[in-house]
């Protein structure tokens, strides 16, 4: 059983894609009406803002493969890519997506040691992250890889307001 870390570009869109929108409803479905979450996917995955987001060059994507096997991805942003303003020292976990059939694998750990390694080679002192306050399992990991909450902000589903927690990480 092999596992691979790539960085993408422009030619992952797809797979990008494809490995949030499914990991997306498999961990929201549930909680949203079908309208909201339908909305969304369509607005937060279009391909076209997928493809300026693999585009910005203060934000990388990189996807874990399981045995070849798209598994999850991590996406990362600096400076003014960052969706709150944290600070030059700050490197953003934006997205942290492993697919319902490869958790409990440890993949979501080697993407959260990646990301603090590339906060380290851009000479960031923290690292920071926003979590739905209902997303106790994702909470209950990050607490793990010592992240503590330092406030929270709105996340909004088309017009449904939800409440994110800002989970922070001291590096130095």
């Amino acid at each position: 059983m092999t596992t691979e870390i790539v960085k993408c570009g422009a030619g992952d869109l797809d797979t990008i894609r494809e490995v949030g929108i499914g990991t997306y409803i498999e961990t929201f479905d549930a909680h949203n009406p079908p309208e909201i979450m339908q909305a969304y996917l369509e607005s937060a995955f279009a391909p076209e803002k997928l493809a300026g987001e693999l585009a910005e060059p203060l934000s990388e994507f990189y996807l874990i493969r399981k045995d070849g096997e798209p598994a999850g991805y991590l996406k990362v942003n600096t400076g003014s890519a960052q969706t709150e303003d944290m600070g030059g020292d700050a490197l953003e976990v934006e997205r942290i997506y492993i697919r319902s059939a490869f958790k409990r694998m440890g993949l979501g750990r080697h993407l959260m040691d990646l990301a603090i390694e590339l906060a380290g080679e851009h000479g960031k002192s923290k690292i920071w992250l926003g979590v739905w306050e209902h997303n106790s399992d994702a909470i209950k990991f990050y607490e793990k890889a010592g992240f503590v909450q330092t406030g929270a902000h709105s996340f909004f589903m088309g017009t449904d307001e939800q409440r994110d927690l800002i989970m922070t990480k001291r590096l130095t």
